[in-house]
C-alpha cells in the first residue's frame, strides 16, 4: 500500500479533458470504452494517478502521459496484440522490453506509438502493455532489437495497487 493517498471526483471539465486525452492516445472513441454515465474518481499515490471508473481501476497517469490498466478489460479486448514466446515471459513481467526475436506473432495493425498489448503464446495471457517503436508493418521485417517499449506489466507498483479493485 503506497504511503500517501489522496481520493476525489474529478469535476465535468476535468473529465471531458481526460476522455480528449483518452481517445488520442488509445485511438479509440470513449463512447466504445465507457458507459454514457460514468464517475471519473482519482486516486494520487506515490508512483502517480489512478483513474477509478465507476469503480473500477481503468486508467493510470504517470508524468503528463495516461494509460490504461491491465484491468481495462474492454480495452484489452479492442487492443492489437503482440504474442511472445514462453521464454520472454518473466523478463516481460520484469519490466524488460519486447525484443524482436521473442515475438512470434502480431495480431492487429499498429501504428508507432499506439499502445499495444502483450500476451503468452502457449495461454494468451496478458502480461504488459507497451507502447510500439515501431509500425506492425515494419516489425513484422525487423529481427533484433526493441519492438515494444513496456508500460505496465503485472508485479508492476500500478498492477500491485490495483489488484485491491479487482474482484
Amino acid at each position: 500500500m503506497p504511503a500517501r493517498q489522496r481520493r476525489y471526483f474529478l469535476k465535468d471539465k476535468e473529465t471531458k479533458a481526460l476522455l480528449t486525452k483518452i481517445t488520442e492516445k488509445l485511438k479509440l472513441n470513449t463512447e466504445q470504452l465507457f458507459e454514457d454515465k460514468t464517475n471519473f474518481e482519482i486516486v494520487e499515490v506515490d508512483f502517480g494517478d489512478v483513474f477509478l471508473v465507476n469503480g473500477k481501476p481503468l486508467m493510470f497517469k504517470t508524468g503528463q502521459e495516461v494509460y490504461p490498466t491491465l484491468a481495462f478489460e474492454k480495452f484489452l479486448t479492442m487492443a492489437p496484440r503482440v504474442v511472445v514466446d514462453m521464454g520472454a515471459i518473466p523478463y516481460v513481467c520484469k519490466g524488460a522490453n519486447i525484443m524482436a526475436p521473442g515475438i512470434r506473432r502480431l495480431e492487429g495493425e499498429f501504428g508507432k506509438g499506439d499502445i499495444v498489448l502483450i500476451v503468452d503464446e502457449k495461454h494468451g495471457k496478458t502480461l504488459a502493455l507497451g507502447e510500439s517503436l515501431q509500425s506492425s508493418e515494419e516489425a513484422k521485417n525487423i529481427k533484433q532489437g526493441p519492438i515494444i517499449k513496456n508500460l505496465h506489466f503485472v508485479s508492476d507498483k500500478v498492477w500491485s495497487y490495483i489488484k485491491q479493485f479487482i474482484n
